[in-house]
């Protein structure tokens, strides 16, 4: 199975479509009526659809279990047609199109089997994806290409060349990856003077995101946040409490981390912990929705 352990939860939506198409008027007035000799053909096709939904991941390898949280079926009779809708939604870290699919799919199968002794050609035709939304799919697309940004490592170690700097380089290459490559990367000890120079620095630069990474913990020595408090002019508290919500599912210290958000006049100030491993997991929990800050602090979204 894919690895979905890194994904957030959103709300996701799938709607499938499958088609019978009957040989005569006669099935579908059957249909209508109730008058089909196995039973309520609809009812037993919802009945079945619901299940199909439910027991998706039992019976196709590679989809992950997930809380299936609404499911409808509707039919519609076209001619000789009898089209068949199914929605399905969910909160998880992965989409349902697949369960909505399945549910159309066995709705088809058992419409088709109830038909079969009056409708010899009786057929199913058309099972496809309609719609799907959440995740990847529901992400605006961020023009990137034009922001200024810089990435400073804060660490003695570091500075010192006692260890090799990762965290700075993976934010340098997670920015390029985002449409970012107008990128400054510095390096100054754990120092309060150092960082608050740097601030001024690309401030006076026209930096629009500026990244602290490291400095965030508990020593005597980690000072990034309060380094960069008094700068903060409108500071956004859910940018890291979603953050350490993220890291806390996978690792219970998270908790620790003293990390701070917010605007320094126009430049977007973050401040992320300095292990390679924390870091990996704010870029996957904060990007690339963070990125819409800048459009909606001018006012071109929401």
């Amino acid at each position: 199975m894919v690895d979905i352990t890194f994904k957030t939860f959103t709300l996701r939506k799938a709607i499938a479509a499958a088609t019978i198409k009957t040989s005569n008027i006669s099935t579908v007035e059957a249909v209508k009526n109730g008058t089909v000799p196995k039973g309520n053909v609809l009812e037993f096709a919802r009945a079945s659809a619901l299940l199909a939904i439910k027991k998706t991941s039992d019976v196709i390898p590679d989809c992950h279990p997930l809380p299936v949280e609404f499911a409808s079926i509707n039919y519609e009779m076209n001619d000789l047609n009898i089209n068949i809708t199914v929605e399905v939604h969910t909160i998880y870290k992965t989409g349902v199109e697949v369960e909505a699919m399945h549910g159309a799919s066995v709705a088809a199968l058992v419409i088709y089997d109830m038909l079969k002794p009056i409708d010899k050609n009786v057929e199913i035709s058309n099972i496809k994806l309609l719609e799907k939304q959440g995740g990847k799919s529901n992400q605006k697309n961020i023009d990137a290409e034009n922001l200024k940004a810089a990435v400073v490592v804060c660490s003695d170690s570091v500075s010192q060349g006692i260890k090799e700097d990762t965290s700075g380089k993976f934010l340098v290459d997670s920015l390029n990856n985002q449409g970012i490559n107008n990128i400054d990367y510095y390096i100054v000890p754990d120092d309060m003077l150092a960082i608050r120079k740097q601030i001024e620095l690309y401030k006076s630069k026209g930096c629009d995101l500026l990244l602290f990474t490291g400095g965030t913990g508990l020593s005597e020595r980690d000072v990034t946040p309060e380094a960069v408090k008094p700068f903060i002019t409108k500071e956004i508290p859910g940018v890291m409490e979603t953050a350490r919500n993220y890291g806390q599912d996978r690792v219970k210290t998270s908790m620790l981390s003293r990390g701070i958000a917010g605007f320094s006049d126009d430049m977007l100030i973050l401040t992320l912990p300095g292990s390679a491993g924390a870091v990996k997991e704010y870029v996957q929990a904060l990007f690339p929705q963070i990125l819409h800050v800048f459009s909606v602090k001018n006012g071109d979204g929401h």
